[in-house]
């Protein structure tokens, strides 16, 4: 018999080595096969409770529609602003929005601003003249759909009776009164009998804020008039008999200097610090909102709303990027001098860049008591997130 030499013994050997070479592959392929296969199916798990919601959060989704919890109760009659919180801001140029009124309104602003045409007997909204539509009026703008908001904000139902409260546009305040800010661009005389009569939806139903003698009747809309806006027709009885136009004052010659002693919060500088010397004569190009030359204690709560100036002439410029002593004395005197006079402050004319410096000259005068600010970025300014402004190079305190 033929014995098998050592080439045949080697062969084997090698044979052998390579199957169990081979299986130890199978096995490590088929163990990392295994573990992909038992990661997928854990991420497919974890995934299944992020995707497919639980109970709770189909209650929340469906709630209020036919044949889930809450059916027939997802809306109300007052749901208009529902979750709205109005802030101080008044809505610059709102006709300029893609939805005028209604973008303000969703960010909380309590103030829009129309600038008015008189062309023939009609009141067109726009900022000039070539920018006018036949379907851009007041009343299409801003009259009847705050009618339709403030007629759906008081109802007539077997729980409420409308004539008893005037609600106003916002649901979680309803004594907040929304102010419409009329810019007259046209000469005030011919323009004033027409936005009079413009109003009369909103009159009659007793929607406007109004003076009564020597009191004022709150209501849910005020109505204020500014640019060629003749002061006298707006104080008299004849030309305003219902009182329920008021006048945007001007700021810029209310300055008062502090009484002795006055507190301040202005970081570096004393609590009992007193006001700076009083500021110079204002600059030859300065000029108010508006055209009145009467004395400044001739505009009263009786008939004014606002006092607003343009910030730049007012104030000045900021080049270093931050409020002058004598800046801060202005502001705090004009503002000052509103507050006397029962006003709401207002400056308009704000920097808008960079965003830096505008945030903190918004921080600045809701700190020292504007009443409203005056903005264009709505989402910007309603949110409230204005970060620290150290100046042009970053460095230094904030002032």
């Amino acid at each position: 018999m033929r014995q098998p030499d050592e080439d045949e013994d080697d062969d084997d050997d090698d044979r052998a080595r390579d199957e169990l070479l081979d299986s130890d592959k199978r096995t490590k392929l088929t163990w990392e096969l295994n573990r992909g296969i038992f990661q997928i199916l854990t991420l497919v798990f974890n995934l299944s409770f992020a995707v497919l919601p639980d109970r709770i959060h189909l209650i929340l989704k469906n709630w209020g529609k036919p044949g889930h919890i809450g059916e027939g109760s997802a809306h109300y009659p007052t749901d208009f602003s529902r979750d709205i919180l109005p802030l101080p801001c008044h809505s610059h140029n709102d006709y300029w929005r893609r939805v005028p009124l209604f973008n303000a309104i969703e960010a909380g602003c309590i103030g829009v601003e129309a600038d008015i045409w008189l062309i023939g007997n009609g009141l067109y909204v726009g900022h000039d003249l070539q920018s006018l539509t036949a379907n851009r009026t007041l009343s299409k703008l801003y009259i009847d759909p705050i009618v339709n908001i403030l007629e759906g904000q008081n109802p007539i139902t077997s729980f409420y009776n409308s004539s008893e409260t005037r609600n106003g546009v916002f649901d979680t305040d309803p004594e907040q009164t929304l102010i419409l800010l009329i810019d007259f661009k046209s000469p005030g005389a011919a323009l004033f009998p027409h936005v009079v009569s413009a109003l009369a939806p909103l009159r009659d139903r007793n929607f406007l804020t109004r003076r009564n003698g020597s009191s004022i009747i709150p209501g849910p809309v005020t109505v204020v008039g500014t640019g060629n806006t003749p002061f006298e027709l707006v104080d008299s009885s004849t030309a305003n008999p219902d009182g329920d136009i008021f006048f945007d004052a001007p700021l810029g010659n209310m300055y008062e200097e502090a009484e002795p002693g006055e507190l301040t919060d202005t970081p570096g500088r004393s609590k009992r610090q007193t006001a700076d010397p009083a500021p110079a004569p204002q600059p030859s190009n300065f000029t108010s909102s508006t055209s009145a030359s009467e004395s400044p204690d001739s505009y009263t709560s009786l008939n004014s709303y606002y006092a607003s100036v343009s910030f730049s002439k007012a104030i000045g410029h900021l080049p270093t990027g931050k409020f002058t002593a004598h800046q801060l004395d202005l502001l705090r005197g004009q503002i000052r001098g509103a507050h006397r006079r029962g006003l709401k402050a207002r400056y308009w004319d704000l920097p808008f860049w960079p965003i830096g410096l505008r945030n903190h000259v918004w921080n600045v005068l809701v700190r020292e008591g504007v009443d409203l600010l005056n903005v264009d970025d709505l989402t910007g300014a309603t949110k409230k997130d204005w970060g620290t402004w150290r100046g042009w190079w970053g460095i230094g305190d904030p002032v």
